[in-house]
């Protein structure tokens, strides 16, 4: 058959442009949209009387039995039609006669690829919000057995202070828990319908874009033909979502490649989810973290990608745009396959939590709490910290930690201090003090829980 534009052409595509310019290699991943989308349309079509409602039924049978063989996988495609529409378009016509031509009445290409880029994006961003969720509960979980046990808390990966590795581990439910939240604000601009927009003028058939959209699922209908066919934003949108997601999964990602390290030892990951050395035989290497860390630059790779190619595009639609798919393809199938690891990954991986006390009883990350004793006895808060500093100087220098200290050598920096210190340098004491909202304080974090336990089930 004749490509279904190629009346005005007196010669056939050259073999290298129709490989070049087809899409139908990656863009037949929106075949069950498209379907989705032309039984719309063509619904459409026939309560609007523009095509007799015997065409209508034909069409919609023969839809029907196409949408039953992609869904079986026997569908097969081709190079020659270009991408998924026109490949859809001749398989139906071949199936059901001249019929078949009538479905593109009051559309264009331009409107259709619009269209169901918007459904599979919906649909996507569903199942991911999903994802995330059960991320969300993998740490909620991890959180809930830890309150109690005492992590060091880092800044510039230096000792700082003591924390519960509950509250560590919920800073990351939060970032999910955004993550989300973008995920879900974003289906408002997802859920436009362009459908009816045509190639980028409208249409002189009376269609009724309202009907189609209803009928879609959709929101509201662009009311720019011209921005309908041309708009791609919902798609950056998403990218970035989706480079966020991902640096907060590059972000725990390390932290559990450290933590899991000869060095801390605060953690073991479970066997699942490591592989070994071909080597070396006693390595146990974390992997999987690895590779989601690594994989977050190719998601941040598409994102850049695409606001390449549209920050010079005029309007309306431009062969460009056929760029904007792959990156989008990628992106989905990346955040599906790091977030189904991610779970449980976190949910089987075993919290050490005796290497964990012994770190923080041989670090400083107490000294913060000397400094406020002193300023609870009328000590000015500097004044305080450089007097602990002093102190900590005179400890290194006797390779000493602060409880090892006896109460001569600490009245040696201020006679202020009494045989109470002792009891606020225990690393519990200095976690349980923190008790403002927020805090690392067991009783903080269970509230905490608390809050995560009635975010997770919105």
């Amino acid at each position: 058959m004749a490509k279904l534009w190629g009346g005005r052409f007196t010669k056939e595509t050259n073999k290298l442009v129709e490989e070049f310019t087809a899409s139908i290699s990656f863009d037949q991943k929106l075949a069950l949209e498209d379907i989705e989308g032309s039984l719309a349309h063509v619904k459409m079509l026939g309560e609007t009387e523009i095509i007799p409602i015997e065409d209508v039924k034909l069409i919609i049978e023969g839809l029907l039995k196409l949408r039953s063989k992609i869904e079986s996988g026997e569908m097969e495609y081709s190079v020659e039609h270009e991408d998924i529409h026109m490949n859809i378009e001749k398989q139906l016509i071949e199936l059901i006669g001249p019929a078949g031509g009538k479905l593109h009445t009051g559309r264009s290409r331009n409107d259709q690829v619009a269209t169901d880029m918007h459904l599979y994006l919906n649909r996507k961003t569903k199942e991911l919000i999903g994802l995330v969720k059960a991320v969300q509960e993998a740490i909620l979980e991890q959180a809930k057995d830890n309150v109690e046990t005492i992590i060091p808390g880092y800044t510039h990966l230096q000792r700082a202070q003591p924390v519960s590795f509950a509250h560590h581990l919920l800073a990351y439910f939060w970032m999910f828990q955004r993550d989300k939240e973008r995920l879900k604000d974003s289906m408002k601009r997802v859920n436009w319908s362009p459908l009816g927009a045509g190639a980028l003028a409208g249409t002189t058939f009376p269609i009724d874009r309202e009907r189609s959209a209803e009928l879609l699922g959709f929101d509201t209908v662009y009311p720019n033909s011209m921005d309908a066919v041309s708009d791609r934003d919902f798609i950056v949108e998403f990218l970035s979502v989706g480079s966020l997601v991902m640096t907060h999964i590059s972000r725990l990602s390390e932290e559990l490649v450290i933590w899991s390290s000869q060095e801390f030892q605060f953690i073991e990951l479970d066997d699942s989810f490591c592989t070994g050395s071909s080597i070396m035989p006693q390595k146990k290497n974390p992997d999987v973290p690895e590779l989601l860390r690594a994989k977050t630059g190719r998601v941040y790779g598409s994102l850049i990608g695409l606001l390449t190619v549209l920050k010079g595009l005029p309007l309306a639609y431009n062969k460009d745009m056929q760029e904007d798919k792959e990156g989008m393809f990628d992106t989905v199938d990346t955040l599906e396959g790091c977030l189904n690891l991610l779970a449980p990954m976190i949910e089987t991986m075993t919290v050490r939590k005796d290497a964990m006390q012994k770190a923080v009883n041989q670090d400083f990350s107490n000294a913060t709490d000397i400094a406020d004793y002193l300023v609870t006895k009328g000590v000015a808060f500097r004044d305080a910290h450089e007097i602990i500093g002093k102190i900590v100087l005179y400890a290194l220098q006797e390779k000493k930690f602060l409880l090892d200290l006896e109460m001569e050598e600490f009245k040696q920096f201020s006679p202020l201090f009494e045989n109470d210190i002792y009891t606020v340098l225990s690393p519990d004491r200095v976690v349980g003090a923190r008790e403002s909202y927020g805090g690392t304080s067991p009783s903080q974090v269970r509230k905490q829980i608390q809050l995560a336990e009635e975010e997770v089930v919105l």
